[in-house]
């Protein structure tokens, strides 16, 4: 019972440790393809194809983007709103700064790595617990 208890640690430790760091790898390489985001105000107006949103970026330059119907609903009513815009581009707004894609990617590796390391403390557990 024990030696099955050991290989599935062994095995857990490998998979969590290596898929964890793959996975940290991706994280930060889908963070650094993400660009900035400069958070700005922007004014809500309501156009012929839904709501949309303006702001003047850094350069002075106007911004415009229509927003998602998540976007809408979690905007509300409200005339103004804070956003976040990608440096260099005119029609590129979201409404948190980190992406939520890297956000859960990353979490991932977190949560593997933490499987790795659970898996490994066992390990060292089993082997001083034999003595």
């Amino acid at each position: 019972m024990s030696q099955a208890i050991d290989a599935l640690a062994e095995i857990f430790s490998w998979i969590g440790f290596g898929v964890g760091a793959l996975l940290a790898g991706i994280a930060l390489i889908m963070y650094l393809f993400d660009g900035t985001w400069l958070p700005v105000r922007a004014v809500v107006e309501s156009g012929p194809n839904g709501r949309l949103v303006r702001w003047f970026d850094e350069d002075g330059g106007v911004g415009e983007a229509h927003l998602t119907h998540e976007q809408d609903h979690h905007i509300g009513d409200a005339d103004m709103a804070d956003i976040f815009v990608r440096r260099g581009s005119r029609n590129r707004m979201r409404l948190t700064q980190g992406s939520p894609a890297v956000r859960a990617v990353a979490r991932l590796a977190i949560g593997m790595l933490a499987l790795g390391v659970v898996a490994l403390v066992t390990s060292l557990v089993m082997l001083f617990v034999r003595g």
